[in-house]
């Protein structure tokens, strides 16, 4: 490149605004659904000495809870999400993220061995749920809160 020559800004398109509003309010909502989570599992594994799974189970179901209520008011609340039915094909989508989170979990502590709760709170609390967290957002914005024309798509 030629000293003094600058390279052209680049602009996003504004189609990618409203995706990263919907990204944005996806993870402020999945953060607190997160919070939920671990410290609901790191005081059933540890205080109330609950076996790694059953805490894991526990804890997912307060955690996918506050994630519907907060998907639901937050950043899908114009969405058309009426009824059971939405609620029952989101908790779907997070028992498929959750069977992700309960699977590294369980390579972790019995098919390695690590069995002390730092390892299982990395494997379920981090490994498993970044993993599950891709294919939660996927789900929710596809199957759960779908506004019309924009179904699966980057678009807002």
């Amino acid at each position: 490149m030629l000293p003094g020559r600058k390279l052209p800004g680049r602009k996003l398109p504004s189609r990618t605004l409203p995706c990263r509003r919907e990204l944005l309010g996806f993870a402020a909502v999945g953060l607190l659904a997160y919070a939920v989570d671990l410290a609901l599992f790191t005081y059933l594994r540890g205080p109330a000495a609950l076996g790694p799974l059953t805490a894991k189970a526990l804890s997912f179901v307060a955690a996918c809870s506050v994630a519907y209520a907060g998907n639901a008011l937050g950043p899908y609340r114009t969405a058309r999400a009426r009824g059971l039915r939405p609620y029952a094909v989101f908790c779907a989508v997070n028992l498929a993220g959750a069977a992700v989170q309960l699977l590294c979990l369980a390579v972790s502590h019995y098919g390695l061995g690590l069995t002390s709760q730092r390892a299982d709170t990395v494997s379920g609390a981090v490994v498993g749920m970044a993993l599950a967290t891709v294919l939660r957002f996927w789900g929710t914005r596809t199957w759960v809160f779908r506004a019309e024309g924009r179904v699966g798509s980057w678009t807002g």
